[in-house]
């Protein structure tokens, strides 16, 4: 498999293939999105002038219930696909699953029905974690891809993310959520993260 065209703005505001957008977060550049998916509403995954940005009258949006409410009230209600943890879909071809992303007894409770994603992009996968901690889900996860957090504090950190990261074994895996937000950790959390995934699985750093 080649590597991957995945691009990461910052934090966790992910691009796959140019055109398909996942927690769009301070995007400045106009862009064209096919697809945008949303795990959560919290600002550093919902920017309504990133989405602004990147918004044409096509763009299909998947995001849960609490993005779609602020979504609504900023104007933006068309093609918006409402999604729970645990279901399946399909927009402009990209098939995509959805699974629980939440922290044990903080920030992003597991009753919020906050999400990650398993999208498959031209018999790709790619798994989008979304903001949580090593949860069992996790472990059940089959991808090829993996955007995973590392970040700490609102997130699993480093080493939880290496084990989980072991278990699922992607041939491909990217961190995610650290070195912009403060309360995260900056580079020494890529450092360790590097260090301890298995030899086979191949690492791609696109925070800088």
């Amino acid at each position: 498999m080649q590597e991957p065209n995945v691009k990461i703005n910052c934090h966790s505001s992910i691009c796959i293939d140019d055109n398909i957008f996942v927690d769009p977060f301070n995007i400045k550049q106009k862009k064209n999105a096919k697809a945008i998916f949303i795990t959560h509403s919290h600002f550093d995954h919902l920017d309504i002038d990133s989405i602004k940005n990147i918004l044409s009258e096509d763009t299909q949006i998947v995001c849960t219930k609490d993005s779609a409410e602020i979504l609504n009230k900023a104007g933006i209600v068309n093609n918006i696909n409402i999604v729970t943890p645990n279901t399946n879909g399909k927009v402009c071809g990209i098939d995509y699953k959805t699974f629980p992303s939440y922290n044990f007894g903080h920030h992003h409770f597991k009753e919020y029905g906050f999400v990650g994603y398993t999208l498959t992009i031209n018999n790709v996968r790619y798994t989008i974690c979304g903001d949580t901690d090593a949860t069992p889900e996790l472990k059940e996860i089959k991808t090829d891809v993996l955007l995973i957090p590392i970040g700490g504090t609102f997130t699993m950190d480093a080493q939880e993310a290496a084990e989980i990261t072991n278990i699922i074994k992607p041939k491909f895996v990217i961190p995610t959520h650290y070195n912009f937000i403060d309360g995260t950790a900056g580079k020494e959390g890529e450092i360790l993260f590097k260090k301890l995934i298995d030899k086979d699985i191949k690492v791609l750093i696109k925070i800088f």
